[in-house]
């Protein structure tokens, strides 16, 4: 025989709606909980796109800036290298054409010392000159090349007076410098050599500076270094006296 079936009862029933009440509560609480963190990360996540999309616009902005400041610097740099270029190019320009007026003036220049050196030997009578100083000059020859040409050893005398076993070679300048007379020094000293590669030769040489314009103290360097000291002008051409103990150095 089967257990009589419980009575329903109105508390039962009421127990019964409790309970289903109670845990459709705990479910809405449930889901309202998870709908409220879902809720937070939705808000959180736009809150960091608001902020990423702010940092992008703050980042683009700075990097518009350097873009713009990059511009105006590169755009400053081309119109100074422009200035500059054109500086150049006048500068180029002025060159040129003091290079074409120092041709013009070398070319002047040359004619001069040709002139002068022509004026020495002719008009001058400096052949006499050196004669009656006891050198006894037979010829004479302009421009005397001697060395192998290009090569240190190489050099030009401006004129060459021939004495038997002593020559005279003299240097000309239209202004002679302290400079000038060093030259001359060395040059000699580079014939000595030249003349004597094969060999010596038993020959001497002396030297001479000429200059329509010769400070005193080159006067007196080229005396001290035993070279004869000669001056131009437009009357007259003179081997300067020279100072007491002065002896010709010979090479």
């Amino acid at each position: 025989m089967s257990a009589a079936p419980t009575p329903v009862t109105i508390e039962s029933v009421l127990e019964l709606i409790r309970v289903q009440i109670e845990k459709s509560d705990q479910e809405a609480a449930r889901r309202k909980e998870e709908f409220d963190r879902k809720l937070d990360r939705m808000v959180e996540a736009d809150a960091r796109r608001r902020e990423e999309d702010a940092r992008r616009r703050e980042e683009d902005a700075r990097r518009k800036e350097e873009i713009d400041a990059q511009f105006e610097k590169t755009t400053q740099a081309i119109e100074a290298t422009t200035q500059a270029i054109e500086a150049t190019t006048q500068a180029i320009e002025k060159t040129a054409k003091q290079i074409e007026q120092t041709n013009k003036d070398v070319g002047g220049l040359t004619g001069k010392v040709g002139d002068m050196v022509e004026k020495l030997v002719g008009e001058g009578n400096l052949v006499d000159q050196f004669r009656k100083l006891g050198h006894r000059v037979k010829a004479h020859s302009r421009k005397k090349v001697f060395g192998e040409k290009g090569t240190a050893e190489s050099g030009e005398i401006d004129l060459f007076l021939e004495d038997g076993n002593v020559s005279i070679l003299v240097e000309a300048k239209t202004t002679l410098k302290k400079d000038d007379v060093l030259d001359h020094l060395e040059r000699l000293e580079k014939y000595r050599r030249c003349v004597d590669a094969d060999g010596p030769s038993g020959k001497h040489f002396i030297g001479a500076v000429a200059g329509t314009v010769i400070a005193e103290n080159v006067i007196d360097f080229a005396h001290e270094k035993g070279l004869y000291v000669i001056i131009q002008s437009a009357r007259a051409v003179e081997i300067l006296s020279q100072p007491e103990g002065f002896v010709a150095k010979k090479w």
